[in-house]
């Protein structure tokens, strides 16, 4: 009895050789066709994606970051403020002068020693002291000599030369 192949047989006997007619091809690279202008151009938008992806995930990564050191920075400073703390006020003293030091530093030396001349010794002093010394030095050359000279003295600690009363 000779059995005659059935249309199901045929079927799959193409349908094995089609599968290993693509396992050749897939594994022959010279075989692959050749890109064509369509899937060059899927492949870059992908690749645009991804990039873009990749940017998005930094940034919020960055902030992320940020955040958390912002939130340790207040952590830490709210522990500063419920330690009662007896350099507290001394503290915010020592900041104001720091900050009025910067704010003449940016200043003209000309139109800081016309201003510096009017502020009381002490606070001078405080001032000069946290500034760096070319600034403190181009403030004084504009000042007046008599209160150029009286600066120097408190900022040297010794006491104030007594005023010169010109002879008529």
């Amino acid at each position: 009895m000779k059995m005659r192949p059935t249309l199901l047989m045929l079927t799959a006997a193409a349908a094995g050789a089609s599968v290993l007619a693509n396992a050749a091809s897939a594994a022959d690279p010279a075989s692959r066709t050749p890109e064509t202008r369509l899937s060059a151009s899927i492949k870059q938008d992908v690749a645009k994606r991804d990039q873009e992806a990749a940017r998005r995930n930094r940034a919020l990564e960055l902030r992320e970051q940020a955040a958390k050191a912002a939130e340790q920075r207040l952590q830490t400073s709210k522990g500063r403020e419920e330690r009662p703390d007896r350099s507290a006020p001394r503290d915010v003293e020592e900041e104001r002068f720091t900050e009025l030091a910067r704010i003449y530093q940016s200043m003209r030396p000309a139109r800081a020693a016309v201003v510096f001349e009017q502020l009381e010794m002490d606070v001078q002093v405080n001032v000069a002291r946290r500034m760096r010394e070319r600034s403190t030095a181009l403030i004084l050359a504009n000042m007046a000599p008599q209160k150029a000279a009286a600066l120097t003295m408190a900022m040297a600690r010794l006491p104030q030369p007594k005023k010169q009363i010109p002879k008529s």
